[in-house]
């Protein structure tokens, strides 16, 4: 996740990167040849199964029976998929949803279009052993995050707790190590190697605790203007893309995956898979309270998102409404 300072408004920020993310001259002048309406998408890591349903929907071609020429740009350290697509250096991103409405209550020209999963897979990570099951519990403890993660003042407020943060240093060393440890974390994803290590985890759910992000698709406001009906299209076939990624066959995005992320296995890609499939991350989980469509967003959870971070002073009061930061007038729901 990115947060709000992280923006960078300069047009500057890539302008020697423009030709490598638009594909420009090239590119462009190829799909106008094929009649495709060139597209990127910036992501928000390495390829991995969090993405899966863009790799299925490139990978069968979902993007060009729908008339476009998408180019999936892999994200990792400084990425800046909100720096991206606020200029419009890629035209869709992929974020948890508090990053895109805390830019875009810092003036950046984004809007939410669709949700890959119904809930952003944060988590704090403890070993099976540790007799902390609750948020309350937390207090005076110490844990591993990133220290400008709006989820710690809302979670401490919420439980009148006290928490000592040291900062995220994406090594899973101690919490393999020691069993009082506690880290942040994306429960599919780190608990994978830490399992290889012999060490079994559970978890405390960001979602449970009432902060409760999605994983989003967004894209610049003037584009999703301009171009309506390739956003339409674009959903389109992700929405099939998904489909086919968790109901059927999760093979030809795998293949992709594993020849441009060489940090990926096989067995990590399944596990992975499984555990998005497990978790109904992209439909919702009935024990949070509602099921959803695929790429399914409402205004009304927008709308509680933007109130909780008006309550802690992340943003202020009375900038933005839910209509300013998400539209569902693309979305291809039955």
């Amino acid at each position: 996740m990115m947060h709000k300072t992280q923006l960078i408004t300069s047009l500057s920020l890539c302008t020697a990167s423009l030709l490598a993310y638009l594909g420009c001259s090239d590119k462009a002048d190829s799909s106008a040849e094929d009649g495709l309406f060139p597209l990127s998408i910036q992501l928000d890591w390495v390829a991995e199964p969090e993405h899966g349903g863009l790799y299925t929907a490139k990978a069968l071609g979902y993007f060009e029976d729908e008339g476009l020429d998408v180019t999936l740009v892999q994200g990792g350290t400084g990425s800046y998929s909100l720096n991206k697509v606020g200029a419009n250096i890629a035209q869709v991103g992929q974020a948890d949803s508090t990053s895109v409405v805390m830019a875009t209550a810092n003036g950046a020209p984004l809007i939410n279009i669709a949700a890959v999963f119904q809930q952003d897979p944060s988590a704090l990570m403890l070993q099976a052993s540790n007799p902390i099951t609750e948020w309350k519990e937390l207090d005076g403890k110490t844990i591993m995050a990133r220290p400008e993660w709006p989820f710690l003042p809302y979670v401490q407020k919420q439980y009148n707790i006290t928490l000592e943060v040291i900062p995220q240093n994406f090594q899973l060393q101690r919490l393999i190590q020691d069993p009082s440890f506690i880290q942040q974390g994306f429960y599919i994803a780190e608990p994978f190697y830490v399992e290889q290590k012999g060490v079994e985890l559970k978890y405390l759910y960001v979602w449970d605790a009432g902060f409760d992000a999605y994983t989003s698709l967004f894209t610049n406001k003037r584009f999703a203007r301009e171009h309506p009906e390739e956003l339409k299209a674009l959903l389109r076939a992700l929405k099939k893309g998904y489909i086919e990624y968790v109901e059927g066959d999760p093979t030809p995005a795998h293949e992709i995956m594993l020849k441009i992320n060489p940090k990926v296995t096989p067995e990590y890609l399944a596990w992975s898979r499984n555990q998005i499939i497990s978790e109904k991350l992209h439909r919702g989980n009935p024990s949070a309270g509602f099921f959803a469509d695929y790429l399914e967003i409402t205004a009304e959870r927008f709308q509680k998102q933007i109130d909780q971070l008006v309550d802690l002073e992340v943003i202020e009061a009375d900038t933005i409404t839910a209509k300013d930061v998400m539209t569902a007038e693309f979305l291809p729901l039955e």
